[in-house]
């Protein structure tokens, strides 16, 4: 039997801020954003209860190969954009068929059971481009 977490304001605070933002923040982010209604948190804190968050499945970390860790709500399966010029990270949507028939191929070819993944492309974002940058 695994250890009963207790509930806590701030972890559930947490949450909150993650489902309402579109965006991949960090833990930084998340002690700012948390600090005005609770002056005491801390960025120890704030990591632990994101740890416990992604231990529950609620949260995803994406690390993105950096030394900064980004967080999201869980949300329906999808795949990560990340520009390898400015570091922006973005949402990709794959059709649900397309990453059916992928998963198929490799439980077929290989004889694997996939039970969670990860995809990131690397390129560069369409604000790079524009400002001229193509590698």
């Amino acid at each position: 039997m695994g250890v009963k977490i207790r509930k806590s304001k701030q972890r559930n605070r947490i949450l909150e801020v993650l489902q309402s933002s579109r965006n991949h923040v960090t833990a930084n982010w998340i002690y700012d954003e948390l600090r005005p209604e609770f002056p005491s948190v801390s960025l120890g804190n704030v990591y632990r209860n994101l740890n416990i968050l992604v231990d529950q499945g609620l949260v995803n970390r994406l690390g993105f190969g950096s030394n900064v860790d980004l967080y999201e709500a869980v949300r329906e399966p999808h795949y990560h954009f990340v520009c390898d010029r400015c570091g922006a990270v973005e949402d990709v949507r794959v059709p649900e068929d397309l990453q059916h028939r992928v998963e198929s191929r490799i439980s077929r070819d290989y004889g694997h059971v996939v039970t969670s993944k990860s995809v990131e492309f690397h390129g560069i974002c369409r604000a790079c481009r524009a400002d001229g940058v193509t590698m």
